[in-house]
């Protein structure tokens, strides 16, 4: 049996835990990013997400209305992840080189939720 190509991390938020719209002390921030991080690497190491060498990340939220949100807010949480994944193993950093990372979708479906798709990028393909 083959190893998935796409892994698909459904991380234990409703909501995006981090917005660039939020003003909060930074002690405040720094926890809950501390948190955001552990639960991607987590999730990453319980779904068995090998050392990839290099990858591309994006960062889904699906909503169940259609009221207008800003995509560019969620930037701050996708970081947070990344560097879970860095922390786990998936890859040696989150640069440019070895991650891909795209601007965060909103999607509309029937339950709310966050998840993280992680896809492998084959040696030779550019970033």
């Amino acid at each position: 049996m083959t190893a998935p190509t796409t892994y698909r991390l459904a991380l234990p938020y409703e909501r995006p835990p981090l917005t660039a719209n939020q003003r909060m002390h930074h002690h405040a921030r720094a926890r809950i990013t501390k948190q955001v991080r552990g639960d991607a690497a987590k999730l990453a190491r319980a779904e068995q997400v090998p050392a990839l060498g290099r990858c591309t990340v994006r960062l889904v939220w699906t909503v169940t209305n259609r009221r207008r949100r800003d995509a560019d807010n969620l930037v701050p949480t996708l970081k947070a992840c990344c560097d879970g994944l860095v922390d786990a193993g998936v890859v040696a950093d989150d640069t440019p080189e070895l991650m891909t990372k795209h601007m965060p979708e909103i999607v509309l479906g029937e339950r709310v939720g966050l998840v993280l798709i992680v896809e492998p990028l084959n040696p030779e393909e550019p970033a």
